[in-house]
This record gives C-alpha cells, structure tokens and sequence, in this order.
C-alpha cells in the first residue's frame, strides 16, 4: 500500500501590518502533528480533508505529518517561521519510507527573512525527499505565486471559487493527480506565466463579470487533451514581496512545451482583460446613502479593514458614519476586547457611554464614541456546517458583547478578531440578520457565500485600512515595476 505524507502550512501575510505573525498565533488556531491532523480535519470543508477521502477511496495510506494554520496577520517573525520549519522537517525525517507528498501552503506566506516563504519551505521539502518522489498539493488563488514555488512540485491547482467553497473538492483533485501519478497513468509537469498586473480583490469575485469571464477561459483550457489542471491565481497585493502579483498555471501530462504555451496563452487573457479587473472604488459617504435605498438587508462589504486579509478589525469608518446618520437598523461587528470588559462590568441593560474600535492606529478610524445600551454577553462561540468559505466549522471570537444605540445601530463587540464567514455569527446570539436594513462584513468576496441567502443587495466599499481595495494607496517598495495598475501605460505580450 503506498504510503502518502501530508504536509499543510497556511497562512496570508499582511505586510503593510505593524504587527507581526508570531508561534502564539499559529497555537491559537493551529499547530498539529501527526493523528491530530486526521482528527481535526474529519468533518472540516477543507482541503486537507479532500486529501485523506482521496487516499481512502484508492486504498492509500495517508500519514498525516504536520499541519499549522494561523488567521491573516503581519509578517511571520523568523524565530516562528524556523521553529514552523524544524517541526515539519522533524515530522518528514521519521514519518519512514513514503512513496509520495500532498501538500497544502497557502501561496501569500511572508517571513521577515523568507519573503517567499511558502517557496522556501517546499524547496526544503523537495532537498530532503529528493527530486522523484511526487510533491502535489493545492494552493489558494490568493497566492502570490513563485518560481520557487513551480520548480519544488510536481503539480499544484488552486481553488476555482471565490469565495472558496470548492476547498475539498481541490484537495480531493490533488490526490487523484498523485494516485494516477503513482500508477504510472500520467507524468504531471507544470508551468507558469506572470503577466505585470494585479487583479484589483474588488473585482475576485468568480459568480460577477469580469471575472467569471476569465474563469470560464481557464475552464475551457482544463478540458484541453493532455490538461491535468489549469490554475487562475489573483494574487495577495497586501504582501509587499518582488512575487506580488496575478498569474496562471498549467499542468499537463508530461508536455511542459504545452504547459508552457498555455499558461502563457492564459496570461494574455488576463492581460487583455486588465482595465475591467482594476476595480471600481465606492466612498464611505456614498455606500451608506446608497444602501438607505435599496432593498435589505444591504451586505456592505467593509473592504479596508478586510479579516480574511489581515487587517485588525477594529476599523471603524462605517460604524461611524451609520451612526452619524442614523440609516439603519444597521449591525457591525468590531474587536476590541477593552470594550468587552467594560460591557461586562457595566452589565446587562445598563447604559453607558462606550468607545469602541479604532485602537490599532489612525489608518482604520477613530474610535466610535456613543451612548450604548449592552444587550447581551456571550462566550462567542459558534459551528457552522454548512459550506463557507475557508473550510471552517468551528468559530471563536471570545467574549462577545452585543450593544445598541437608540438611533438603530447594533453593535456586536469581540475580544478576538472574528471572520465574518457565517450568519451564525449572528443567529446562535438571537440576532435575526433581516432584522437589518444593514449589515457590515469586514470582508470582500468572502462573507458572500453566507450573507447572499439573506442580503439581496451587495456594496463594496473603499474604506482606508491595511487592506484598502485601491492598491495604489499602498506603500510598496518590493514589488514589481512596471506593473498595472500601477504604472497604468505599461506595455506586455505573452
């Protein structure tokens, strides 16, 4: 029975952070070896669970080895990333004679000495098993993807969705590839193409034009004879590293001429279509008058001060504003785990005046000051079960406490940044999300697959933050020049 390592380390780098990624974040989400991968993964939507249903089905063996995962956050300090890298390492060097890898990096990993840092990390892979034993895996299309990368493994294929809901279904198409692989049916060979652009995170999403137009291109290309998979990767403009930027990847059975050609072929599509993926950037003051109108509840999608991307959640721009003019009934959700304590002491049905949000620096807003009423307290965890984006079942954003405004804005405060991936965040507390006129998710793509069921308005807004949708606002020293939308008369053919 061939025997299959596993290997995952996932995490997004927000560069543009003050803060940094340290081994504490990773123990707080995640940091496994061996059985306890297979355990927490058992009913999780995610990849790795993709890869041991794939090794069941064939009557592989999958060993899991190690796996860590922390939420997006600064550049990861060198002293976590080498102790991240010697525990992988230490887990490969005694997992015994193994025919094969399924690996699961992220694609937007930064350490402060490893800028490619998932590059690094597959590259040391690669030394010790040597150059013929098969490395798949899976990567998220919000990678910045490398050379390094493409040249350490056999093949990887990134989610097609956006938001992420086809995770499993990508970890399962790795395994396939290496079953088939192991077989002696396919010789998987990949290539890459890296136009100089950046797909504007406005315009990711892959159900809206333009950017379903492109996905369909790359679909068409998978059904190509001798096309093992084909990968469209955004890219993650909040790592300020020289690989920052979009580009496409093909696997094909043993022809990396034709790898090469269509991945290239594929880069030009994306080129063609750069003025339309450059984003559109709608103001604080105009979303809040927009969405009075339109039919609720209205999902403002809080761009600036995007979770999913990194940033600190505690941005206040829209709070304040809603508050301002009272359009509403509005709900928002801020982390700051002062004014959790200060809800606590003041306690249920008081009323008391509250300054929330706005602690991390001027970048994400003020604090919002107001007289709050506090409604309720909660532990603030939640499970979600069905398909979101992410994978994730399990949520927990500590103490939580729900406070009100007598001019209609609801308030929930956590103590740890929450990912708005789940209407259980809202429904386990007893808040009903019609209730709403308004709902802010401190996201952009990704709260989608939850908030659409019940919102059927949608406005992304261009709030200032770590995470700003508009990239020129960024300050950039490592990436590439030129580049659109940066440099918007830049020249390029495939």
């Amino acid at each position: 029975m061939p025997r299959i390592g596993i290997l995952a380390l996932i995490q997004e780098s927000n560069t543009f952070l003050p803060g940094t990624t340290t081994l504490g974040h990773f123990q707080q989400d995640m940091l496994l070896v061996g059985e306890e991968v297979r355990t927490r993964f058992a009913s999780a939507h995610h990849e790795i669970r993709g890869f041991f249903d794939g090794m069941r089905k064939a009557g592989f063996e999958a060993v899991p080895l190690f796996a860590a995962r922390a939420l997006p956050f600064g550049t990861i300090e060198p002293e976590a990333f080498e102790t991240l890298l010697r525990m992988m390492l230490e887990q490969l060097n005694s997992a015994g004679q193994l025919d094969g890898l399924l690996v699961a990096p992220h694609g937007a990993t930064v350490s402060r000495l490893f800028p490619d840092a998932d590059g690094a990390w597959l590259s040391k892979v690669r030394s010790v098993v040597g150059p013929k034993m098969p490395i798949i895996g899976t990567l998220d299309p919000h990678g910045n993807l490398s050379a390094e990368m493409v040249a350490a493994t056999d093949a990887l294929v990134s989610y097609r969705t956006n938001p992420h809901v086809d995770q499993e279904n990508r970890g399962i198409e790795a395994a396939e590839l290496m079953i088939r692989t192991l077989k002696g049916e396919i010789c998987p060979v990949q290539a890459a193409c890296y136009p100089p652009m950046a797909i504007n995170i406005e315009r990711q999403c892959t159900s809206e034009s333009p950017c379903n137009d492109l996905a369909e291109r790359f679909d068409a290309v998978r059904g190509r004879e001798g096309v093992l998979a084909a990968s469209l990767m955004f890219g993650f403009p909040y790592a300020d590293v020289s690989e920052m930027g979009s580009s496409s990847l093909v696997v094909t059975d043993g022809n990396l001429e034709l790898a090469q050609s269509l991945a290239n072929g594929l880069g030009q599509e994306m080129w063609n279509l750069r003025e339309g993926l450059a984003g559109t950037f709608l103001s604080v003051e105009d979303a809040v008058a927009q969405a009075a109108g339109l039919a609720g509840p209205v999902c403002m999608l809080d761009m600036g001060d995007n979770v999913g991307g990194g940033s600190p959640g505690d941005g206040t721009w829209l709070a304040r504003e809603l508050y301002r003019t009272g359009i509403g009934p509005a709900f928002v959700c801020i982390d700051d785990a002062a004014a959790v304590q200060a809800a606590e002491t003041i306690g249920v049905g008081k009323t008391a005046r509250f300054s929330i949000g706005g602690q991390t620096d001027e970048l994400h807003g003020p604090p919002l000051e107001a007289e709050f009423t506090v409604r309720q307290l909660e532990d603030g965890r939640y499970s979600e079960n069905e398909v979101r984006h992410g994978g994730f079942t399990e949520f927990d954003q500590g103490r939580t406490a729900i406070l009100s405004t007598q001019n209609g804005l609801t308030v929930m405060v956590t103590s740890k940044r929450s990912l708005p991936f789940s209407l259980k965040q809202l429904t386990t507390f007893g808040l009903d999300p019609k209730q709403f006129q308004i709902i802010v998710a401190k996201g952009v793509n990704a709260p989608l697959a939850a908030y659409r069921s019940v919102c059927p308005s949608i406005l992304r807004v261009n709030t200032r933050g770590v995470t700003v949708a508009d990239m020129t606002q960024l300050p950039y020293r490592n990436r590439r020049q030129p580049m659109f939308p940066f440099e918007r008369g830049t020249g390029w053919s495939a």
